[in-house]
């Protein structure tokens, strides 16, 4: 196509209507934006013929819009916000979640998050699965992003989770050590793969039931569906995981929640927690099986 003579970010934001320059500037600094066949500079001058071509962009049918959805805030500042979630919540859009998400809920509430981190995951650092409920963090600002998604890249996050999982883990301490990537069977699924990345999970047991236990759980690395594989490889699979082989019928979801979560904060690098309690249909599990 033929472009007038500008920057390369500037001409973006005009001919793509759903970016900011921040997200154009975003998108070149990724390689998702070449020109004329090469990974090209935002500040770069644009010459008539030059021909751009957005690198396999995400669909621009999930581009979050805010939506007014209840959601539990623990602690929000200009940099952050603490969520509690609640189960059966998606963190953001993605195929089959389209709207009704954590993100569209917190657009409602912050629109700047828009501005934030990925065009399509905006102020997301890490995820928890749709029917996880408990404690998250999200980006406000990016800064946030910026210093938060560190701590992640860099495991310094502190993450614990309390489960509940079928049988009674012997020792009733101990490290698993697997790695995870694709099940080659079934896509959908994550699996102990040989060629996978490397996964760590520390659990413990606080309570023994008849054939169950409630555990604490601190994931050292942070794969997808990492606690709920790991431990279903070892033969305790989450109660209620569908997916992993902890079907039971007292439970309709997984018993899984994000208890506590530690980070330093971006502009003090001052070492907070926060706490969520375990959700109603989770407590009446346990009060059945005592």
């Amino acid at each position: 196509m033929e472009t007038p003579p500008d920057r390369l970010d500037n001409y973006l934001v005009k001919t793509q209507p759903h970016l900011t320059r921040s997200q154009a500037q975003r998108l070149i600094k990724e390689g998702k934006v070449s020109l004329n066949g090469t990974v090209a500079k935002a500040s770069l001058r644009l010459r008539s013929g030059d021909q751009i071509q957005l690198i396999s962009p995400p669909p621009t049918s999930y581009k979050p819009s805010a939506e007014e959805i209840p959601v539990n805030l623990l602690f929000t500042d200009i940099n952050l916000v603490v969520v509690d979630k609640s189960p059966g919540l998606t963190v953001h859009p993605a195929p089959g979640h389209p709207t009704g998400t954590l993100v569209n809920a917190l657009l409602a509430r912050f629109p700047e998050l828009a501005d934030v981190g990925d065009i399509f995951r905006p102020g997301i650092v890490h995820r928890l699965d749709a029917d996880t409920s408990g404690v998250m963090v999200v980006a406000r600002s990016n800064l946030g992003f910026e210093v938060l998604s560190k701590q992640i890249r860099e495991h310094t996050i502190s993450k614990i989770y309390l489960g509940l999982v079928i049988g009674n883990p012997v020792p009733a301490e101990g490290l698993i050590k697997a790695p995870l990537g694709r099940d080659p069977h079934n896509r959908k699924r994550m699996a102990v793969v040989e060629d996978g990345r490397q996964a760590t999970t520390h659990y413990k047991v606080l309570e023994n039931f008849k054939g169950f236990s409630l555990l604490e759980i601190a994931p050292q690395t942070g794969r997808t569906h990492q606690i709920r594989v790991h431990l279903s490889s070892v033969g305790h699979p989450i109660a209620g995981d569908q997916v992993y082989g902890g079907t039971v019928p007292f439970l309709q979801r997984q018993f899984l929640h994000s208890h506590k979560l530690g980070f330093h904060m971006p502009t003090n690098d001052e070492y907070v927690e926060f706490i969520s309690d375990l959700t109603d249909d989770l407590k009446e599990a346990l009060t059945g099986l005592k």
